[in-house]
């Protein structure tokens, strides 16, 4: 038995989809992942200044100026936290990609990482005693609270799909139709 359009008289009502549809990015992940592609940037930049710094003050030791021996091991240092801040930078802009196309994996490491940000924010409170890390614990509790919402978990594939509610019965036979 296949599928009959309703007889004449009756009025057509819209079939709903039961695929989701084209999800709406979330004004706030938008900002979330223009904000991580900031500072992946931002880690790029000053990974490279590391780097060419360390190369540079390794130099300065290797032609002969009076600086102790240790100034050689502080530029591998320089050069050693470049390259480190340089991955931190790339896996930054893979965050940033991945929330802006709305990867369930971007949504789960983000989470992540802001409650351990939370967690070392209430230990750096308790221990030092000073107001100076109060707002990045309140960036890290309004972003996990806002990665929490239905909607946004929604884009991320993490919630429930919500459905259109279902099209209204057909009149009933007897009625007038108006």
């Amino acid at each position: 038995m296949s599928y009959q359009p309703p007889p004449t008289g009756y009025p057509q009502y819209p079939q709903y989809p039961t695929y989701p549809q084209k999800r709406e990015r979330p004004f706030g992940v938008a900002i979330i992942a223009v904000l991580e592609a900031l500072s992946g940037i931002l880690y790029l930049l000053i990974g490279i200044f590391m780097i060419v710094g360390g190369i540079a003050f390794a130099s300065i030791i290797m032609k002969g100026i009076s600086v102790p021996i240790t100034g050689f091991s502080l530029g591998a240092i320089f050069m050693a936290v470049g390259v480190v801040l340089i991955i931190f930078g790339i896996i930054a802009l893979i965050m940033a990609k991945g929330l802006w196309d709305g990867k369930g994996w971007a949504w789960t490491i983000t989470l992540i990482l802001n409650v351990i940000g939370l967690i070392f924010g209430i230990i750096s409170l308790i221990f030092t005693r000073s107001g100076g890390g109060i707002i990045p614990l309140l960036i890290n509790v309004i972003i996990i609270y806002y990665l929490t919402r239905p909607h946004v978990k929604a884009f991320f594939g993490k919630g429930g799909y919500v459905q259109p509610p279902p099209p209204p019965p057909p009149p009933q036979r007897g009625y007038p139709q108006y």
